[in-house]
């Protein structure tokens, strides 16, 4: 009789990036899709995303000042289970500030996260349950 090994534990792999919808004027739209038809840009995605990081770029030096001054964590920031249960065991309360992606582990519980997220800002993207997106909707700025 041979025994199967036990199965690797999954590993959630969180998104690079989020999407969004923008609306755009026909004129605007026709010129963009003109840059692309002519080879500038391999898609309307590509367009705008390089329009995006221009301006990124343009304003570099505010953004780090501002950074800087509102003391936020750049990138990804993710909050485990046991990562709030450390802050609950002491005694304290997060107050979180991410410009880019704050992800809240789906096995934290409303409760821990109210007992342990004092208020959280976040530039970009919160994933998190529902139900602790609902908990902490007063906290969320």
């Amino acid at each position: 009789m041979h025994t199967l090994p036990a199965p690797a534990p999954l590993r959630t792999k969180l998104p690079d990036s989020e999407k969004i919808t923008i609306n755009l004027g026909y004129v605007d739209l026709g010129h963009v899709d003109l840059l692309v038809a002519e080879a500038f840009y391999s898609n309307r995605t590509d367009f705008i995303r390089t329009a995006i990081r221009n301006q990124l770029a343009l304003h570099g030096d505010t953004l780090r000042q501002v950074v800087a001054r509102k003391t936020l964590v750049l990138g990804l920031q993710h909050f485990s289970a046991a990562d709030l249960e450390a802050v609950r065991r002491a005694g304290d309360k997060l107050d979180v500030r991410v410009l880019g992606l704050a992800s809240i582990a789906a096995d934290v519980t409303p409760e821990l996260a109210l007992e342990t997220i004092a208020s959280i800002t976040v530039l970009g993207a919160l994933h998190a349950s529902g139900a602790v997106k609902a908990a902490l909707a007063e906290r969320i700025h």
